[in-house]
């Protein structure tokens, strides 16, 4: 199962929306065929393992990182394919989190007198599958805020100068989290700050993130970098139809989604997201989009790029959550890793309280 989890990892940067699955088959201790699911529309990881095994597949035990498709979806079942291969076990990780279809595979297998077995290396499987499990069980994305600081919080100075607060393989590796995502999402703020492309450029990738701007006031430029290209959503809560029309002429998509406050109603935008089959999402922008997300209880995890120097009481914060009056206030965390990058240290922790 170890060795299906790492096959399915390499489809870690292309599978959207669909989850990372490896499969493996094995009889007497040898491995008769594997394979890893690359992208939607493509064959799952069982088929392409079941082609390498060929006819030595019956009698088999298949390991498979996630519950084998009893459904029809863009392929048809890999219940069906394994039942037909005559395969005699499959140990599956975990069962597939959409409650429509959870246990079903399963089911059809031991309708056709195999053997089946759930539950190994569970935890990992899920963790490959964050943002999958998430958008399946709560009508959600994961979503992730990167930032970078000083090693006293400070993410610009007071001028709003930032570039570079890290080092080159901090940035590197930030763009391996860019690639894994759905989506990059920024806030106006940083966007007329920066102007950034939000393009993964470090790692080699097949495809590109959807790039996101949270602009309430639609105040975006027209020659923003984020447009070039089209692949941009722009979220906002205001109704300008000219200049909608003007972002859409250039390939982009503007959805109104406004709270009783007159701001872009965050919550609503997750369950859009959702709807539109975005599994992870990555934010890259300032303190006041951070502490929005937060407020609005839609944050899941923190990847924090801590450099080793200092900026003082003057610069700019990580996340603006307003004044705290009292402790049981905070936004308690689970360090999950801390591990060094180049000359940077690299924090990710999840939220336990408060988020």
């Amino acid at each position: 199962m170890d060795r299906a989890l790492r096959l399915a990892a390499r489809g870690l940067y292309t599978t959207t929306p669909n989850p990372r699955v490896g499969c493996v088959i094995v009889r007497d201790g040898e491995i008769l065929g594997q394979g890893f699911h690359e992208r939607a529309g493509e064959p799952h990881a069982e088929i392409h393992a079941l082609q390498r095994a060929g006819a030595r597949a019956r009698g088999a035990t298949v390991y498979v990182t996630l519950e084998p498709c009893g459904h029809h979806g863009r392929t048809p079942p890999c219940v069906d394919a394994l039942i037909q291969a005559g395969v005699s076990r499959v140990v599956a990780a975990m069962q597939d989190p959409n409650p429509k279809v959870a246990g079903e595979g399963l089911q059809r297998l031991r309708a056709a007198r195999i053997a089946v077995e759930s539950g190994l290396l569970e935890e990992q499987a899920r963790e490959l599958n964050v943002g999958f499990v998430a958008r399946m069980t709560r009508a959600r994305p994961w979503l992730r805020i990167k930032t970078a600081s000083s090693l006293d919080g400070g993410t610009a100075l007071r001028n709003g100068q930032s570039q570079w607060i890290t080092g080159p393989a901090a940035r590197r590796d930030g763009h391996r989290w860019r690639a894994r995502s759905c989506a990059v999402m920024i806030g106006i703020g940083t966007l007329l700050a920066d102007n950034p492309h939000l393009t993964v450029r470090e790692v080699r990738t097949t495809r590109q993130p959807l790039r996101i701007v949270v602009d309430r006031q639609l105040e975006i430029p027209l020659g923003a970098h984020v447009l070039e290209g089209g692949h941009a959503l722009i979220v906002t809560a205001q109704d300008r139809p000219e200049k909608v029309r003007q972002l859409e002429r250039l390939g982009s998509e503007v959805v109104r989604l406004a709270n009783p406050e007159g701001k872009v109603d965050l919550v609503a935008l997750m369950h859009e997201l959702a709807r539109r089959e975005l599994n992870e999402i990555l934010v890259e922008s300032g303190g006041r989009l951070n502490g929005a997300l937060l407020r609005a209880h839609v944050v899941d995890e923190l990847v924090v790029y801590l450099a080793p120097h200092l900026l003082g009481d003057t610069a700019r914060g990580m996340f603006d959550l307003g004044e705290l009056t009292a402790l049981d206030q905070r936004v308690e965390l689970t360090m999950r890793e801390v591990r060094r990058v180049g000359n940077d240290l690299r924090v990710v922790a999840r939220l336990t309280r408060g988020g």
